[in-house]
């Protein structure tokens, strides 16, 4: 039996992949910030404990880690899923709008992260998966303050990977693209007062997350499976999109990259090296 530790348990991917994970036979360390939400929707599980954490306050984590070790022995997968949305463009968000959205998607992450390596390293074993998003590998107008955090969680995933590896401890970053959650709802996403020049670019964005909501694609409760498929490969993805509005837009930014490099390749090398001395 693993044990997995599941950040934003309360509803959306967080709430689904724990229902999974109980019916797989593992157990969960369920977290919100209302514990109360999970008991009402699983139950007096034997498999769950249900804790209190919001990712922002420290005291907080180190308190649900520490409530996991002692009913579990052991923290095998964590799970990196709370956070929200900002839908604004750059310059349409404010400073107190900026630092909350990085303080839970970004510096939350991290110090659950660094909360439970510790426990991973003694066993020598363990997996991180950090939730990011399709707008975590190329961003969008609307959406560049939010883009900006999950670029974050790439690039510390990425760091992440290669630091663990030699310990034995694996780590992934998912890359939902649009599902049918609550995502776009006010519950899990805010929204900036606009700027009318931005109209044709973010308002546009805004307009569309409308007519999106609950209306997207990708089908979360087959998401949730996937993260069962990913913890039980024996060599997972550094990177794991999922949907296919996620494939189609790395192909399209790897593309867009590659023909950006060509172009600009004599450029770019042409700094290099110095000039000899007369």
């Amino acid at each position: 039996m693993r044990t997995w530790f599941i950040t934003g348990a309360s509803r959306g991917f967080g709430a689904l992949i724990t229902a999974e994970v109980l019916a797989a036979g593992d157990a969960v360390v369920a977290t919100a910030r209302d514990p109360q939400g999970l008991q009402a929707k699983f139950g007096d599980h034997p498999r769950l404990l249900a804790v209190r954490l919001d990712v922002t306050r420290e005291e907080q984590i180190h308190a649900a880690v520490e409530a996991a070790i002692q009913r579990f022995g052991r923290i095998d997968i964590l799970v990196n899923n709370a956070g929200y949305g900002l839908l604004s463009a750059v310059e349409e968000a404010s400073a107190k709008e900026v630092e909350s959205v990085f303080s839970t998607n970004v510096f939350g992450l991290l110090a659950v992260t660094r909360a439970v390596l510790p426990h991973m390293r003694r066993q020598r074993s363990g997996h991180v998966i950090n939730v990011s998003s399709v707008g975590g590998y190329g961003a969008y107008p609307g959406w560049g303050v939010y883009c900006a955090t999950k670029f974050a969680v790439e690039g510390l995933t990425e760091a992440l990977a290669a630091e663990l590896a030699p310990l034995g401890i694996k780590a992934t970053v998912v890359e939902p693209g649009f599902f049918r959650t609550d995502f776009l709802d006010g519950q899990s996403l805010s929204v900036a007062r606009p700027i009318a020049d931005y109209a044709a670019t973010s308002g546009v964005t805004r307009t569309v997350a409308g007519e999106l909501n609950h209306a997207q694609p990708g089908n979360p409760a087959k998401l949730a499976k996937a993260f069962l498929a990913l913890v039980d490969a024996s060599n997972p993805p550094l990177r794991l999109p999922l949907g296919s509005d996620t494939l189609a837009r790395i192909e399209a930014k790897n593309r867009q990259v590659a023909e950006e490099v060509a172009a600009w390749r004599t450029l770019a090398v042409s700094t290099d090296g110095f000039d000899a001395k007369a």
